[in-house]
């Protein structure tokens, strides 16, 4: 048989997930962020839950073209425009819509010799520092763009850096709003955070949610982009993925007896310990402490010592009936369903579900429900 490791795409978790956004944005359309391969759970296993979307948004041209072999005729938008030159010829082909963030991607267009216009989504710099223009910059960008026979419409962008904190979003909406005054366009402006968060944030009067379209990540696959301030299920979202092993081992400890590389954690009473089928090698982090909470059996339990590469030992000791062949949930559903959260384990481990979710390894199965 294989290794029993396995992880679980959540078909109806994604759709209800896709339906928190429209919900909280109800006069935008919704961009679902497939980058990553789909935040690791992989575009095609994820495309039936998320095919209610408007358009889809992802950074590859490798993801771009695997959207449209699904079928998908809508909206695909590409986060951080083209690379290279050549680039644009697939943009033309597959009909992609892009963001422009620097002067050199609008040179580039103006080179490309194509029949059918592109439509771009002009990048405004309001805070983030990453990519697009200063907003000094931005409305001689967007002159150069309007001049060119090769764009056919102009969209407006940008990205908030402190939605899911304190400082919000006021201080980049004002700039948005001074930078794109009275030009034409599609506006795009909130991510996860906002459109939990900012739903009735201030855009020339309206919500800055509602500005055409939101673009939906993290929030998408079950995950609160402002944990531990906020969980998951307070914003009304489901985990879209399991990821799920069972025990292949058990060990009996007695006061003194240590567990794992380093010997990190000595045992001070008489303990039961399961062996799971689980290690950093499947994308579970190697920093995780010991006392990072699993369901085995769908009861909570704890991680003991350090993770090694295929390996990571839970406490059985207030579970005598768990053993060989126990389910034991590292995030996501119990079979009983009982839940662990992603952004649980991620916080346990000092980093944030994006890591988790992006980081399960090929070698990990997976299916769908």
């Amino acid at each position: 048989m294989p290794r029993p490791i396995l992880a679980t795409v959540h078909t109806g978790a994604l759709r209800h997930n896709l339906q928190v956004a429209r919900e909280r944005a109800p006069d935008a359309r919704v961009w679902a962020v497939v980058k990553a391969n789909a935040y690791g759970h992989g575009i095609e296993r994820a495309f039936e839950g998320l095919r209610g979307a408007d358009g889809f948004a992802l950074i590859d041209l490798d993801e771009a073209q695997r959207v449209r072999a699904l079928d998908w005729r809508g909206p695909i938008l590409l986060l951080e425009g083209v690379f290279e030159p050549r680039d644009l010829e697939l943009c033309s082909r597959l009909n992609l819509w892009h963001a422009v963030h620097c002067s050199e991607q609008i040179d580039w267009l103006a080179a490309h010799k194509t029949q059918q216009p592109h439509k771009v989504f002009l990048k405004l710099n309001s805070g983030m520092n990453r990519l697009g223009f200063t907003p000094a910059a931005y409305r001689a960008a967007w002159a150069r763009l309007n001049a060119l026979p090769q764009v056919d419409e102009i969209g407006h962008m940008t990205h908030f850096s402190d939605a899911d904190g304190a400082r919000g979003i006021a201080h980049q909406v004002a700039l948005f709003e001074q930078a794109t005054d009275d030009l034409p366009g599609e506006r795009t402006l909130a991510n996860s955070a906002a459109i939990l968060r900012h739903a009735r944030g201030p855009l020339r009067g309206a919500s800055c949610v509602a500005a055409d379209w939101v673009r939906e990540g993290i929030a998408l696959y079950g995950s609160a982009p402002d944990y531990p301030e906020h969980s998951a299920a307070h914003w009304g979202l489901e985990p879209t993925m399991t990821l799920r092993t069972r025990v292949i081992g058990v060990q009996q400890l007695q006061p003194g007896d240590t567990v794992g590389y380093g010997s990190t954690f000595t045992a001070t009473a008489p303990m039961r310990i399961g062996v799971i089928a689980c290690g950093y090698a499947d994308g579970y982090p190697r920093h995780a402490p010991g006392g990072t909470p699993v369901l085995v059996n769908g009861q909570r339990s704890t991680t003991v010592g350090r993770v090694s590469m295929d390996m990571i030992t839970v406490d059985l000791t207030a579970q005598p009936e768990a053993g060989i062949g126990s389910e034991v949930v590292l995030w996501g559903r119990a079979a009983n369903g009982a839940r662990l959260p992603v952004d649980e384990i991620a916080h346990a481990a000092g980093t944030i579900a994006y890591e988790l979710l992006c980081a399960v390894a090929p070698r990990v199965r997976f299916e769908v429900d």
